[in-house]
């Protein structure tokens, strides 16, 4: 075991001891996440087979229904998805250039992938920290096949469009002749800053990819959607990628069981995340962004080093079983320290007042420290 394993199974595990948590939930045990498993399984249910059948083909059909498309294939992971989304719009359009923001999850966290396996190129479509406008993608200097949209975006801190913003950059990128896909690793969420619902939002665009761990509480896995010729395609290129596992019933299970349990509860983290978020940028020092903010999600910044944010953090965790943020880390400025904070289930139990007082303690530790 690596000192960086053990390190975080430390804090997996003082978290998952707290009774108080303001950002992220308590992690389950592997015996409540196949207590989850069970409960989402009927007698009726058979296996899956190399993504035919069972849940696997369950889960499809039911995100194929929520986004408004005609088909959907269920992809080990998101990374994968979206590379064939991309693929996909180079060989129909017969361009090899994507549209990408240079924060997006292509370009930052799937290690080039869409060059060095597809063989494609990108195109940087903004260099502001947002998604970009339709100005800027009808003044790209060259043709683009697909134009990805993240939505959230994020790495510049969960922000999104309004929808008139949205719908005026899809059409942009009709104009240019270029294919949309969407990054909806958090599109579940969006929905109450769009003022749309998930298929509204679904219809602007030619691919939708959906994640079924980032806020749904799944184990793993993604589900690529849209036209039934693409969802062939898929299939086809998802086993040449070798994601076409023989059984994936656990994960398509769990992105079941997330579907009913929270995904009709993320308006009121949303909602909720306002609260908190107005809360938490009356701490000294403190910024908040967006404010308000977009999603459940938002960044935090307070004047400390991150090493003192999370050991304090941590102290507080096991000593006083109440968790503020964690996953700090310092920014370009010395002594200010960045989090992502995730308001879910525990911080609806918070009040604005609560969460200034848990504030109040977690600093007093960062001074003390």
């Amino acid at each position: 075991m690596t000192d960086g394993y053990a390190e975080r199974v430390r804090r997996l595990s003082a978290l998952r001891g707290c009774d108080t948590v303001l950002s992220g939930a308590r992690p389950p045990s592997v015996v409540e996440q196949l207590d989850t498993i069970r409960a989402a399984a009927s007698d009726e249910l058979l296996p899956d087979f190399y993504g035919e059948g069972g849940a696997v083909e369950a889960v499809e059909r039911r995100v194929a229904d929520l986004l408004g498309t005609e088909a959907a294939a269920f992809f080990p992971s998101g990374t994968m998805a979206q590379q064939v989304a991309m693929r996909y719009g180079a060989e129909v359009t017969g361009r090899s250039a994507v549209g990408l923001h240079p924060l997006s999850h292509p370009l930052v966290h799937e290690r080039d992938a869409y060059a060095v396996l597809g063989g494609l190129r990108a195109v940087l479509t903004t260099a502001a920290p947002r998604n970009p406008t339709a100005e800027e993608v009808a003044a790209l200097d060259e043709p683009v096949g697909t134009l990805l949209l993240e939505l959230p975006l994020r790495d510049a801190g969960f922000v999104l469009p309004t929808w008139d913003e949205l719908v005026a950059v899809v059409g942009a990128a009709r104009n240019r002749g270029a294919r949309v896909h969407l990054d909806g690793a958090r599109i579940w969420e969006s929905t109450v800053h769009l003022g749309r619902s998930l298929a509204e939002i679904a219809a602007l665009a030619d691919t939708v990819y959906v994640s079924f761990y980032k806020s749904l509480g799944g184990h793993a896995g993604a589900v690529l959607a849209g036209p039934a010729d693409l969802v062939r395609y898929a299939r086809a290129w998802r086993h040449r990628y070798g994601g076409t596992v023989f059984q994936q019933w656990p994960a398509a299970l769990a992105a079941l069981a997330g579907l009913d349990r929270e995904l009709p509860r993320l308006a009121g983290y949303v909602g909720h995340a306002k609260v908190v978020a107005a809360a938490l940028a009356g701490l000294p020092g403190a910024r908040v962004y967006p404010a308000p903010p977009h999603t459940h999600q938002f960044r935090l910044w307070l004047p400390h080093p991150a090493g003192a944010l999370n050991d304090a953090n941590l102290a507080l965790a096991e000593e006083e079983k109440a968790w503020f943020v964690g996953g700090w880390q310092d920014t370009e400025v010395p002594g200010l320290a960045m989090a992502e904070v995730t308001v879910a289930g525990p911080a609806t139990e918070l009040d604005a007042d609560q969460v200034v007082e848990l504030g109040g303690r977690f600093l007093r530790r960062v001074r003390t420290a």
